[in-house]
Protein backbone atom coordinates (compact mmCIF):
# COMPACT_ATOMS: atom_id res chain seq x y z
CA UNK A 1 0.00 0.00 0.00
CA UNK A 2 1.35 3.42 -0.86
CA UNK A 3 0.67 6.50 1.22
CA UNK A 4 1.02 9.95 -0.30
CA UNK A 5 2.14 12.69 2.04
CA UNK A 6 1.91 16.33 0.94
CA UNK A 7 5.16 17.61 -0.57
CA UNK A 8 6.97 14.37 0.33
CA UNK A 9 8.10 11.37 -1.66
CA UNK A 10 6.07 8.20 -1.98
CA UNK A 11 6.38 6.09 1.17
CA UNK A 12 5.95 2.32 0.98
CA UNK A 13 4.12 0.80 3.92
CA UNK A 14 3.31 -2.88 4.27
CA UNK A 15 -0.36 -3.72 4.72
CA UNK A 16 -1.13 -4.21 8.40
CA UNK A 17 -2.98 -7.51 8.11
CA UNK A 18 -0.05 -9.43 6.63
CA UNK A 19 3.01 -7.49 7.73
CA UNK A 20 4.21 -9.87 10.44
CA UNK A 21 3.42 -13.12 8.63
CA UNK A 22 5.20 -11.84 5.51
CA UNK A 23 8.36 -11.49 7.58
CA UNK A 24 8.03 -14.80 9.39
CA UNK A 25 10.13 -17.73 8.22
CA UNK A 26 8.17 -20.59 6.62
CA UNK A 27 9.49 -22.91 9.34
CA UNK A 28 8.20 -20.70 12.16
CA UNK A 29 4.85 -20.25 10.40
CA UNK A 30 4.51 -24.03 9.98
CA UNK A 31 5.37 -24.66 13.64
CA UNK A 32 2.84 -22.08 14.81
CA UNK A 33 0.13 -23.50 12.56
CA UNK A 34 0.94 -27.11 13.50
CA UNK A 35 0.78 -26.21 17.19
CA UNK A 36 -2.62 -24.58 16.70
CA UNK A 37 -3.97 -27.57 14.76
CA UNK A 38 -2.67 -29.95 17.45
CA UNK A 39 -4.50 -27.93 20.13
CA UNK A 40 -7.69 -27.84 18.06
CA UNK A 41 -7.56 -31.62 17.60
CA UNK A 42 -7.27 -31.99 21.35
CA UNK A 43 -10.24 -29.72 22.01
CA UNK A 44 -12.31 -31.43 19.32
CA UNK A 45 -11.86 -34.60 21.41
CA UNK A 46 -12.33 -32.76 24.73
CA UNK A 47 -15.13 -30.22 24.14
CA UNK A 48 -15.70 -29.84 27.88
CA UNK A 49 -12.37 -27.99 28.07
CA UNK A 50 -13.08 -25.45 25.30
CA UNK A 51 -14.32 -22.74 27.67
CA UNK A 52 -11.08 -22.95 29.65
CA UNK A 53 -9.04 -22.61 26.48
CA UNK A 54 -11.07 -19.58 25.39
CA UNK A 55 -10.26 -17.94 28.73
CA UNK A 56 -6.56 -18.72 28.15
CA UNK A 57 -6.76 -17.07 24.72
CA UNK A 58 -8.16 -13.93 26.39
CA UNK A 59 -4.88 -13.71 28.31
CA UNK A 60 -2.50 -14.63 25.47
CA UNK A 61 -0.27 -11.78 24.35
CA UNK A 62 0.00 -11.31 20.60
CA UNK A 63 3.23 -10.31 18.84
CA UNK A 64 2.29 -6.61 18.79
CA UNK A 65 1.76 -6.47 22.55
CA UNK A 66 5.02 -8.31 23.20
CA UNK A 67 6.93 -5.92 20.91
CA UNK A 68 5.25 -2.83 22.38
CA UNK A 69 6.03 -3.90 25.94
CA UNK A 70 9.60 -4.90 25.13
CA UNK A 71 10.20 -1.67 23.24
CA UNK A 72 8.84 0.46 26.07
CA UNK A 73 10.80 -1.41 28.73
CA UNK A 74 14.10 -1.27 26.85
CA UNK A 75 13.60 2.39 25.96
CA UNK A 76 12.93 3.31 29.60
CA UNK A 77 15.94 1.25 30.70
CA UNK A 78 18.12 3.04 28.15
CA UNK A 79 16.89 6.43 29.35
CA UNK A 80 17.42 5.56 33.00
CA UNK A 81 20.92 4.20 32.35
CA UNK A 82 21.71 7.17 30.11
CA UNK A 83 20.75 9.62 32.82
CA UNK A 84 22.09 7.68 35.79
CA UNK A 85 25.15 5.82 34.49
CA UNK A 86 26.56 7.07 31.20
CA UNK A 87 25.19 8.94 28.20
CA UNK A 88 26.18 6.11 25.85
CA UNK A 89 23.18 4.14 27.18
CA UNK A 90 20.88 6.63 25.43
CA UNK A 91 21.90 4.78 22.26
CA UNK A 92 19.89 1.80 23.49
CA UNK A 93 16.71 3.90 23.52
CA UNK A 94 17.51 5.28 20.10
CA UNK A 95 18.17 1.83 18.60
CA UNK A 96 15.07 0.26 20.15
CA UNK A 97 12.80 3.03 18.91
CA UNK A 98 14.36 2.91 15.44
CA UNK A 99 13.63 -0.83 15.30
CA UNK A 100 10.11 -0.29 16.59
CA UNK A 101 9.48 2.36 13.94
CA UNK A 102 10.80 -0.07 11.35
CA UNK A 103 8.30 -2.65 12.59
CA UNK A 104 5.44 -0.16 12.50
CA UNK A 105 6.21 0.78 8.91
CA UNK A 106 7.10 -2.50 7.25
CA UNK A 107 6.33 -5.24 9.79
CA UNK A 108 9.88 -6.38 10.49
CA UNK A 109 12.35 -5.69 13.28
CA UNK A 110 15.27 -7.72 14.68
CA UNK A 111 13.40 -9.41 17.56
CA UNK A 112 10.52 -10.50 15.33
CA UNK A 113 12.22 -13.63 14.01
CA UNK A 114 13.15 -14.83 17.48
CA UNK A 115 9.71 -14.15 18.92
CA UNK A 116 7.97 -15.93 16.04
CA UNK A 117 10.37 -18.87 16.39
CA UNK A 118 9.34 -19.01 20.06
CA UNK A 119 5.71 -19.30 18.90
CA UNK A 120 4.40 -15.81 19.65
CA UNK A 121 1.34 -15.44 17.45
CA UNK A 122 -0.38 -12.58 15.69
CA UNK A 123 -3.79 -11.41 16.86
CA UNK A 124 -5.23 -12.90 13.67
CA UNK A 125 -3.76 -16.33 14.46
CA UNK A 126 -5.18 -16.18 17.99
CA UNK A 127 -8.60 -15.15 16.65
CA UNK A 128 -8.59 -18.05 14.15
CA UNK A 129 -8.16 -20.49 17.02
CA UNK A 130 -10.86 -18.71 19.03
CA UNK A 131 -13.26 -18.93 16.09
CA UNK A 132 -12.79 -22.68 15.61
CA UNK A 133 -13.14 -23.28 19.35
CA UNK A 134 -16.43 -21.38 19.36
CA UNK A 135 -17.63 -23.57 16.48
CA UNK A 136 -16.62 -26.67 18.44
CA UNK A 137 -18.52 -25.38 21.46
CA UNK A 138 -21.58 -24.67 19.31
CA UNK A 139 -21.56 -20.87 19.62
CA UNK A 140 -21.44 -20.36 15.84
CA UNK A 141 -23.83 -22.17 13.50
CA UNK A 142 -22.81 -20.92 10.06
CA UNK A 143 -19.12 -21.66 10.06
CA UNK A 144 -17.98 -22.64 6.59
CA UNK A 145 -14.36 -21.62 7.19
CA UNK A 146 -14.16 -23.37 10.54
CA UNK A 147 -15.83 -26.51 9.18
CA UNK A 148 -13.30 -26.59 6.33
CA UNK A 149 -10.46 -26.27 8.86
CA UNK A 150 -11.95 -29.01 11.02
CA UNK A 151 -12.39 -31.35 8.04
CA UNK A 152 -8.77 -30.80 6.98
CA UNK A 153 -7.66 -31.27 10.56
CA UNK A 154 -9.46 -34.64 10.79
CA UNK A 155 -7.88 -35.85 7.51
CA UNK A 156 -4.29 -35.26 8.55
Amino acid sequence: MAVFLPDLELVMITESAQRVTQHTSPQASCRIQASTVKRLRYFADHPEEVSRRLRELDREWDIERVLETSSSGLTLAGLALGIGVHRKWLGLSLAVQAFFLMHAINGWCPPLSALRAMGVRTQHEIEEERYVLKVLRGDIDDATTANTLLAAMRKS
